[in-house]
């Protein structure tokens, strides 16, 4: 798998796109990530959203026409691409599949895995393809989303680091902003976050 990232707008929100055997998977494109995305894909054939906040979906709609492929929108986050409060400019997207919590896609024999990680916002969810972990706003090189926006609950939050400390496995994690790490590396502040909240 070749990864690449390009971190999109005034939050530096990385936008990635997964190429796994030929296939191209466009994963949270954010502000102004259109033409960045048109220049580096050759054979697109799905967009992901981690969750529904518009620093991670903006480019959504746009996409959409331009590549002419579904968008993959976690269920719990829909009603965020068609309003957001502290965004009212947002341009509204509507997902193609709304993704149940833990469904896994299967494009050709390839795997794609999300796994429903809410506290964040209610659909917020990692997705998994091979050896990566793109976890969005979930869990991010030494730290985790915040829990103090509208949808928010630092009380999912806890069940879903419960969770996601116990996961027998490692890959590296892509997140949403800032650097890649890996699962053991943040399992290990796992317990000082649910302290924490």
């Amino acid at each position: 798998m070749k990864i690449k990232v390009q971190p999109m707008g005034e939050y530096q929100t990385n936008c990635y796109i997964a190429t796994v055997e030929g296939k191209d998977f466009v994963i949270d494109p954010g502000v102004g990530a259109t033409e960045w995305v048109m220049d580096n894909v050759t054979n697109p054939v799905a967009i992901l959203n981690t969750h529904g906040h518009f620093d991670h979906v903006w480019s959504n709609a746009e996409l959409q026409e331009r590549l002419n492929i579904p968008l993959y929108t976690p269920k719990g986050d829909v009603m965020l691409l068609s309003e957001s409060s502290w965004m009212p400019n947002l341009p509204p997207s509507k997902p193609d599949v709304e993704v149940e919590p833990n469904q896994e896609f299967d494009f050709s024999g390839i795997k794609v895995k999300f796994r429903h990680f809410p506290g964040h916002c209610p659909g917020c969810s990692t997705i998994e393809i091979g050896d990566a972990m793109f976890s969005g706003d979930f869990i991010f090189e030494r730290s985790i989303g915040r829990t103090d926006f509208p949808y928010s609950s630092a009380e999912d939050m806890k069940e879903s680091l419960q969770r996601f400390k116990k996961l027998d496995y490692d890959k590296t994690i892509y997140p949403g902003h800032g650097n890649t790490t890996t699962i053991k590396q943040e399992q290990q502040y796992s317990d000082y976050w649910i302290g924490n909240l």
